[in-house]
């Protein structure tokens, strides 16, 4: 049973299809990114995976649930989790703060979050504001808060917009050994060297509908990929 799919989903602002019969399927354990020019519908689709956003038609399933109709708390407690492009953090408390709010119990060795915050250097920094920490690092902070509540399936949203190349290169690392862990991942990027750097599936996003779907090479090689996308938005 695929852990993601998603049919036929449809959702329109005003006279502009936002996502136009989206059909979508992450298996458990993928890291899948999600590209295409700005305006292709790529955030449209993760509200709409989350419940942000109800479709006019259309449905998710999650392990085979229809849960297209929940609420996004719902969807929380079944295993969804986001990371937003813009970060969410609480700056005027400490890292250890931010991340019991996020995780009501106690931090175990081996389990996901323990493991990010010593992985992205945020561990020996508990006690410090999230206001004095770095862009970067506070972005990290995020990543980490998605992971409390242990989820089956995370969607990104950009998570290296505003990143220095080291932290680009940091973050890439991170979600590749978070992915190795059995952590299955959804990605919305920009940055197509990150993009080749982690993703073993992408599926392109143009005009609210799916493009293209293989791996980066084969992506990468479409001459029509190349002409909406690589070619003209990327040089």
């Amino acid at each position: 049973m695929s852990l993601l799919v998603l049919e036929g989903l449809t959702r329109f602002f005003g006279g502009i299809s936002a996502a136009d019969h989206v059909d979508l399927t992450l298996e458990e354990g993928e890291l899948h990114c999600l590209i295409g020019p700005n305006g292709a519908g790529k955030s449209t689709v993760f509200k709409l995976v989350m419940g942000l956003l109800r479709p006019q038609s259309g449905h998710v399933f999650l392990e085979g649930r229809d849960i297209t109709g929940l609420q996004p708390y719902r969807r929380a407690r079944l295993g969804l989790s986001m990371k937003y492009q813009a970060t969410r953090v609480f700056a005027n408390l400490t890292v250890e703060q931010n991340v019991r709010i996020a995780r009501s119990r106690r931090l175990a060795d081996g389990d996901d979050l323990a493991w990010a915050l010593e992985r992205l250097g945020l561990a020996e920094g508990l006690s410090a504001r999230a206001s004095a920490l770095s862009y970067g690092q506070q972005h990290w902070l995020e990543m980490c808060m998605v992971l409390g509540n242990a989820p089956k399936l995370v969607l990104m949203d950009e998570p290296t917009a505003g990143m220095t190349p080291e932290e680009t290169h940091v973050t890439a690392d991170f979600l590749k050994g978070l992915n190795r862990r059995g952590m299955t991942l959804i990605v919305i990027e920009h940055d197509m060297g990150f993009v080749r750097e982690i993703a073993r599936q992408v599926t392109v996003l143009h005009e609210g509908r799916v493009f293209r779907q293989g791996t980066i090479g084969e992506v990468e090689r479409d001459p029509e990929v190349q002409r909406i996308y690589l070619g003209e938005s990327h040089g």
